[in-house]
């Protein structure tokens, strides 16, 4: 369903250019159906791909950025999500934090007319509420970076408005577009804007609105929904599916066109015949791992993460690693999606999981299933004397394939059904081995030592 509404008007002192003027804050919102790509809303401009904001440099003034935030440049980037929960194409604060501030830097004084931000997520972190300001930069103390707890209009910043897409929708789902405008003339003329952004709820982490897209035109914008360009298109994402035609697994390389060829002749071949093994060699009662996930190559730093069904892989360590490490991280990755830990963490009771074993699994199967011919894992003598059971990653692979050999070659299974079902603890290694996990952790050390020579 699609609605709109026109908030209270602000009579505010825009700028020195302008005086006082009459500003209006237009609210739509699609939900169900109606929330599509093209965010094409009744009275709200679809997002633009030619306003100022283009050229505009972002930062973030106060809070954190998520994790799986597709950064700042999704803000400017014209290129809006193509579904309603798809963290890569948004920005949003830090799980856990109440919000933060975002300076926009036009790079030189601007006649701004019209802002507009968008949203889309199917909960609480659709709504928006924000405040804005705008500023020349020119004012005798201007502070370019008011932290939070400090009122910008003390450091320079004009109040512009204020939004609050709630006070109607409450904080529904779904995909908003906010439009801001004065009606006798400009917003004002202004080189930066600072967006004061808060959580739209506190009774969980996830609060944070998903930001979509921030427009600031600088002409008055006469063509209604229509106007304003249309959102750039995305390459359609290369999509495989496994041979039972169970599993589906998407490739998003639309930010890295480069890495086509290498997405979808090396990595995809590997995803489609590994992904069903390593579910096969995970189960657990009552369990069903993921029938599609995502892989997105993007920028950033690292190598790869994952968060539920989304894997985002970091271009620059790709490059260098794609005839090399660059699949077998993957595969890692995708031991991840297939772990699902993230369940038992919602249930009353849940044990935590330790980090250092559910890494250590994954690397177990990359090292050991994947590519054992690689020896991946194995430790060398210069290591023997610092090397842990509990270090995770390929330590802890090479534990769990020892300790595998000598007791238990369902061992990683079990272990794995244990923390899906949040009842992992240390007694498990006693309850399956005779040995608590110390002296299991001995027994492996002074096994390297000895198949080392030592």
């Amino acid at each position: 369903m699609q609605r709109s509404l026109a908030l209270a008007c602000l009579a505010l002192t825009v700028g020195a250019t302008v005086g006082v003027g009459e500003v209006t804050v237009l609210i739509d919102h699609n939900e169900g159906n109606e929330a599509t790509a093209n965010f094409h809303f009744s009275r709200v401009p679809r997002p633009a791909t030619n306003d100022a904001a283009a050229g505009a440099r972002f930062q973030i003034v106060t809070g954190e950025e998520d994790s799986n935030s597709g950064g700042l440049e999704a803000l400017n980037d014209g290129r809006t999500p193509d579904e309603e929960d798809q963290p890569d194409r948004n920005f949003f604060f830090a799980a856990g934090t109440r919000g933060g501030r975002i300076q926009l830097d036009l790079k030189k004084t601007t006649p701004i007319w019209e802002i507009h931000t968008y949203s889309w997520h199917p909960g609480t972190r659709a709504a928006q509420v924000y405040t804005v300001y705008g500023a020349t930069g020119a004012g005798e103390g201007f502070n370019p970076e008011p932290r939070d707890g400090s009122d910008p209009a003390i450091h320079g910043w004009t109040l512009i408005a204020k939004v609050d897409t709630r006070s109607q929708y409450g904080d529904s789902g779904g995909q908003y577009g906010a439009s801001i405008r004065d009606m006798s003339g400009k917003l004002g003329d202004y080189r930066y804007l600072l967006f004061a952004c808060a959580a739209t709820e506190t009774a969980d982490d996830f609060g944070n609105t998903f930001y979509s897209e921030i427009d600031v035109l600088d002409h008055r914008d006469t063509g209604g929904s229509s106007s304003g360009g249309a959102s750039k298109p995305a390459a359609p994402p290369f999509v495989a599916r496994t041979p039972d035609g169970k599993y589906e697994i998407t490739i998003d390389y639309d930010r890295a066109p480069d890495m086509k060829d290498w997405a979808e002749t090396k990595l995809a071949p590997v995803l489609v015949q590994w992904y069903p093994k390593i579910v096969a060699l995970l189960p657990s009662d009552g369990y069903t791992a993921p029938q599609r996930f995502k892989v997105i190559i993007r920028p950033g730093r690292g190598v790869a993460d994952t968060a539920g069904t989304r894997v985002n892989a970091y271009v620059p360590w790709l490059r260098r690693e794609a005839g090399g490490q660059s699949v077998g991280a993957l595969v890692h990755e995708m031991v991840h999606v297939v772990q699902q830990y993230g369940q038992a963490r919602r249930q009353a009771g849940a044990q935590h999981n330790p980090g250092w074993l559910v890494e250590g699994m994954a690397d177990y199967v990359r090292w050991y299933d994947y590519e054992p011919q690689s020896h991946g894992a194995d430790i060398s003598p210069r290591n023997l004397e610092r090397v842990r059971y509990n270090e995770g990653y390929r330590p802890t692979a090479n534990f769990l394939h020892w300790v595998s050999e000598k007791y238990d070659k369902d061992l990683v299974p079990q272990v794995n059904a244990a923390m899906r079902q949040g009842l992992y603890d240390d007694a498990f290694w006693t309850q399956h081995t005779g040995k608590s996990i110390q002296q299991l952790g001995d027994e492996w050390k002074a096994h390297l030592k000895e198949t080392n020579g030592k």
